[in-house]
């Protein structure tokens, strides 16, 4: 296990927004950090959204092949194209890097939201790999099973987050190139022959987090 980045050991709270569509969790992580303050909590948000693709800054919209009834939505994060839908355990992070005094370790922050999904992986007996150049968590076959894209504000504060695959309608993936990547395999929890429910996976997953970057 990678040590946590050595950042100012201050507390990060845990939220349940339950499901959600995706756009109203995105305004709301905008509007959390367009107000927040020195003294504002640094959080976890977990959140199960409806079916949609969205697009990091440098997407390439030809990335999405046939969208077909499910939303497109243009965000501000880094990264490509990816999609979210029901059974897939999303946490979005919410931090003052300037104030944990870690503004300058953007890529042992990566390493350590990468590690808590690997950790989390490890707890049902799964083993998650990094691939260089291609942030996100995949297998041993090349397939991916969780993404991850950010934003860091110029004031030093994150949002967006990671998102684990658990148990999902996968089809979608087929009509993006996922990441950018034309042809890439995505997997799930289930269809690896893990019976877990997305509750015990969401809190497995925010308490790795926690753990790594508190």
């Amino acid at each position: 296990m990678l040590p946590s980045t050595p950042c100012s050991p201050s507390a990060i709270d845990i939220l349940h927004r339950g499901r959600e569509v995706f756009p109203i969790t995105y305004r709301a992580m905008r509007e959390y950090t367009d107000c927040r303050t020195s003294q504002s909590d640094d959080q976890l948000w977990i959140v199960e959204h409806e079916p949609v693709y969205t697009l990091g800054l440098a997407a390439n919209v030809n990335h999405v092949l046939d969208a077909q009834s499910i939303p497109v939505v243009q965000t501000d994060r880094g990264g490509e194209v990816t999609y979210h839908g029901p059974g897939q355990a999303v946490v979005y992070v919410l931090l003052d890097l300037k104030r944990r005094r870690c503004l300058g370790l953007v890529r042992e922050l990566v390493k350590n939201i990468e590690q808590a999904v690997i950790n989390t992986l490890e707890t049902y007996h799964l083993t998650g790999l990094r691939k260089e150049g291609a942030p996100g968590i995949y297998l041993n076959n090349g397939s991916k099973i969780a993404a991850l894209g950010l934003k860091i504000r110029a004031n030093g504060c994150t949002y967006h987050g990671v998102a684990l695959n658990v148990a999902m309608n996968l089809r979608p993936f087929s009509a993006i190139n996922p990441c950018g990547f034309p042809n890439l395999a995505c997997v799930d929890m289930q269809s690896l022959g893990i019976d877990a429910s997305l509750t015990d996976v969401q809190t497995a997953l925010a308490a790795q987090l926690q753990q790594l970057l508190s």
